[in-house]
């Protein structure tokens, strides 16, 4: 059994390399993903309104006590 999966890893080595779809579009997927994560968060953080007041004192009262 072992001589045969070492055969089959020497024939292996010796086949002529063929780029798979990573190689040929590995990075410009990689990018394109980037691009567009970068492009819809911009969007959230400047179209949403949010307010960038991160400390909350003066912010938050605290309710009326219901008797």
């Amino acid at each position: 059994l072992a001589r045969g999966i070492q055969h089959t890893a020497v024939r292996q080595a010796h086949r002529k390399y063929e780029p798979n779809f990573h190689d040929k579009y590995g990075n410009l997927v990689l990018l394109g993903g980037a691009a567009a994560f970068t492009a819809v968060w911009g969007y959230v953080f400047t179209q949403a309104g949010i307010e960038w007041g991160l400390s909350p004192v003066g912010r938050i009262a605290p309710k009326e006590w219901r008797e």
